[in-house]
C-alpha cells in the first residue's frame, strides 16, 4: 500500500474545451457568446472568459525560470524583495536629512531626493546625506537636467571620501531630457551629449543608474497599458542607441538605464505588463550583443497612478493604490512608490505619507509578497495576458522605430498626439460612465462637501500647456475625475445647492431601481437628493416635492406607467421646478410632444447632462 500513489479525482473525466463551450451556450440561452463574454480590451486584443492548459501550448513564457534570460519571471532567483521608496522634496538639506532619517526608521529603505540646482555644492551633499548609510539604503537624486554632471561629481567625491564599497551603492541620478520635452514642450536635445559623459563618471558605481525612462508620465497622462509599455521600450532603446553610438560599451550603457513606470488600476494586466516589459527589454538589449545576459535585466521603479485619484471620496484612493501596489509587487519590480491618497488636493501630510508607506509594508510583512518569485507564473490567464501585451507593445515599438525612433516621434508630436487622444477618449468614457470612477461618476458620497479642498494644479492640468513658445507639442495632463470635480465644486459654490426630489410612483421594483439610479446620477453634480418610498398620486408627489424645496422633480416609475403618470405630473408641476423622467420609455416622443424635455438613463452623457442642468438652474 505504501508504494501506491493516490491520484485524486481520477473518477472524474476532464471536460474538453468544446464541452465547456457547449455548456456556456446553453446557459446563455441564445445570447451571443462573443458579445456577452469575450472582453475586447483597450490594449487591442480579446480576453476569453476562461483559459485552459492547451491555450499555452505555443507560448514560451511558462518555460522561463526566475533570474534567467529573458527575465520574464523576474531578476531574482531566491526572493521577490523590492525597495520601499518615498520621495522627498528638499528645500533645506538639514530638514531633508532629518525627514529621511525619520522615515528610514519607519520601514522605508529607498529615498528619492529632489532639489533645486542652485543648492548644489559639497556642503549641501554632506548635510543631506549625514548619517545615511549609502551602502545599505538605496538613494536616488533629481535636480535640473543641466546640472547632473555637477551632481555626479559631488556624489562620487562624497562616496570616495566616506570609503564606501562602490559595489554596494544602489540608487540613481535622474537624467531624462526627453521627459522635459513631453512635459514642457521645450526641445532639450542639446543636453543629450551629456549622457555618455554622465555614464563615464559613474562607471565605477555599477548599481548607481543615471539614464532614466519616465514612462510613468505617460501613465499619469491617461495612456493605456500598451501605450506606456510600447513607448517605454522605444524611449529606453533611444537612449541605449545614442550611448552605444557615442562609443559607450553596451554592457555599461544598458546597466545605467532605469525605468520609472506607472501602475494603473487594471490589476491582472498590470502584473502582466511588468512581466512583458522585462521580456521585451531583454530581447532589445540582446540585439546589441552584450557580453553578459545580466545587462539585459530591466530595473523598474513603479509608482501608483495619480490619473485615477479623486478629490471627493479621497479615501477610495487607498483602495486604488493598494491594488496597484499589489500588481507591482507580484509583477516583480525593483522599487515602488505609493502615491499618498491626498495628492490631488494638498501637499502630502505626515498621516497620508505614513499610510502610503504602510500600504507597502502590509503586503510585505503581513502578506509576504516579498517571499515568492513570480507567483502568477503558470496562471493560464496571466500568461495569456503577458503574451498578448508583449505582442501589442512590440507592434507599437516597431512602429516608432520605423518612424525614426522615439526622439524623432516626440519631435514630430506623434507620441503626444497618441497619448492626448487616449486621454480625451477616456474623459469621454468617464462622462458616459463607460469608465467608472468610484465615488465620482458612480456611487458618489451624497453628503460629502469639499471643505475647502481645491485640485492641485500639478495634478489636474499640466504647466506644459502654458509654456511660452513650445518647441514641440506637450502632453495634456488631467486626472480622469477632474471634469466631474469641477462640476461638483461649481455646484457647491452656488448660492443655493439644487434639491432633486424623487417622485416615486407605480410599480414598486421599477420605481425603487430608477430612484436609486437617479440619486446616483444627480449626486455626481453635488445635488442634494431626496428619495421616497412612493406616492399614491402624482399630485401628492408634486406637493411633497415643492414642500421640500425641490428644484428638480424626477418621476420614477416603469416604462408602461409613464404614459399614465408623466404628463399629468408635468402639467401639475407647471414649471415650478425642473421636471425629469428617469428612463427612456417607448412613449418618449409623446412625452416630448407634451413639453417634457429632460430624461436621464444609462445611455446619457452624465457629465454633459449635469452641466446642462446647472445651466438651466442658473449655476
Amino acid at each position: 500500500m505504501s508504494n501506491i500513489k493516490e491520484k485524486l479525482f481520477t473518477e472524474f473525466t476532464a471536460p474538453t474545451t468544446q464541452e465547456w463551450l457547449d455548456k456556456i451556450e446553453v446557459d446563455l440561452k441564445g445570447a451571443d457568446f462573443q458579445k456577452r463574454l469575450v472582453w475586447r480590451t483597450n490594449e487591442g486584443f480579446n480576453v476569453q472568459p476562461f483559459y485552459r492548459r492547451e491555450d499555452l501550448k505555443d507560448l514560451k513564457t511558462p518555460e522561463a525560470l526566475p533570474g534567467e534570460f529573458p527575465f520574464v519571471r523576474g531578476n531574482k532567483k531566491d526572493s521577490n524583495e523590492w525597495y520601499v521608496r518615498q520621495n522627498i522634496k528638499v528645500d533645506d538639506p538639514v530638514e531633508g536629512n532629518k525627514k529621511a532619517l525619520d522615515i528610514l526608521m519607519k520601514g522605508v529603505d529607498s529615498i528619492g531626493f529632489r532639489f533645486e540646482a542652485e543648492q548644489l555644492n559639497a556642503d549641501f551633499i554632506e548635510k543631506l546625506l549625514k548619517d545615511i548609510r549609502l551602502d545599505i539604503v538605496e538613494v536616488s537624486y533629481r535636480t535640473c537636467q543641466r546640472h547632473v554632471l555637477e551632481l555626479a561629481d559631488l556624489l562620487v567625491d562624497y562616496i570616495e571620501k566616506k570609503g564606501y564599497d562602490k559595489e554596494k551603492i544602489v540608487g540613481g541620478i535622474g537624467f531624462d531630457p526627453i521627459e522635459r520635452m513631453l512635459m514642457k514642450g521645450k526641445d532639450t536635445t542639446m543636453l543629450l551629449p551629456e549622457m555618455p559623459k554622465l555614464v563615464e563618471k559613474l562607471k565605477d558605481l555599477p548599481n548607481l543608474r543615471c539614464v532614466m525612462v519616465h514612462s510613468d508620465l505617460l501613465n499619469n497622462s491617461g495612456a493605456y497599458i500598451v501605450q506606456e509599455l510600447g513607448y517605454a521600450l522605444a524611449w529606453g532603446n533611444e537612449y541605449l542607441q545614442q550611448l552605444t553610438d557615442a562609443g559607450v560599451d553596451v554592457d555599461l550603457a544598458a546597466k545605467k538605464i532605469k525605468f520609472y513606470m506607472g501602475i494603473s488600476e487594471n490589476y491582472f494586466m498590470e502584473i502582466a505588463k511588468f512581466r512583458a516589459a522585462r521580456l521585451l527589454w531583454a530581447q532589445i538589449v540582446k540585439q546589441y550583443e552584450p557580453k553578459c545576459d545580466c545587462a539585459c535585466k530591466m530595473i523598474i521603479n513603479a509608482t501608483t497612478s495619480t490619473y485615477n485619484q479623486t478629490l471627493f471620496d479621497s479615501y477610495v484612493n487607498l483602495l486604488r493604490s493598494q491594488t496597484e501596489a499589489m500588481s507591482a509587487a507580484l509583477g516583480g519590480v525593483h522599487s515602488m512608490v505609493v502615491t499618498p491618497f491626498d495628492a490631488p488636493y494638498e501637499k502630502a501630510t505626515d498621516f497620508s505619507e505614513r499610510i502610503a508607506r504602510n500600504q507597502q509594508l502590509l503586503i510585505k510583512e503581513e502578506s509576504h509578497f516579498d517571499r515568492i518569485v513570480d507567483p502568477s507564473a503558470g496562471s493560464y490567464y496571466i500568461e495569456h495576458l503577458t503574451d498578448a501585451l508583449a505582442k501589442e507593445a512590440w507592434k507599437l515599438f516597431l512602429k516608432v522605430e520605423e518612424e525614426g525612433g522615439f526622439l524623432a516621434a516626440v519631435k514630430a508630436g506623434t507620441v503626444q498626439a497618441d497619448i492626448n487622444a487616449t486621454n480625451v477618449k477616456r474623459h469621454g468614457d468617464a462622462a458616459k460612465r463607460k469608465e467608472f470612477i468610484l465615488g465620482t461618476n458612480q456611487f458618489p458620497n451624497f453628503t460629502e462637501k469639499s471643505e475647502g479642498k481645491e485640485p492641485c494644479p500639478v495634478c489636474c492640468c499640466t504647466t506644459a500647456t502654458h509654456a511660452d513658445d513650445p518647441d514641440v507639442p506637450a502632453l495634456t495632463i488631467s486626472r480622469l475625475a477632474s471634469d466631474f470635480e469641477t462640476l461638483r465644486l461649481t455646484t457647491e459654490k452656488a448660492a443655493k445647492v439644487p434639491v432633486a426630489f424623487m417622485l416615486t410612483i407605480g410599480n414598486l421594483a421599477m420605481r425603487q431601481a430608477r430612484a436609486q439610479f437617479s440619486c446616483n446620477f444627480l449626486a455626481c453634480a453635488g445635488y442634494k437628493v431626496i428619495d421616497n418610498l412612493g406616492f399614491k398620486t402624482v399630485e401628492e408627489g408634486v406637493d411633497a416635492a415643492l414642500e421640500a424645496g425641490a428644484d428638480i422633480v424626477v418621476i420614477c416609475s416603469s416604462d408602461d406607467e409613464y404614459a399614465e403618470y408623466a404628463i399629468p405630473a408635468f402639467q401639475y408641476l407647471n414649471g415650478r421646478a425642473m421636471f425629469v423622467v428617469a428612463g427612456a420609455p417607448a412613449c418618449m416622443e409623446d412625452l416630448k410632444a407634451a413639453g417634457i424635455e429632460n430624461y436621464i438613463h444609462v445611455k446619457c452623457n452624465v457629465l454633459e447632462t449635469l452641466k446642462e442642468y446647472n445651466q438651466k438652474l442658473g449655476i
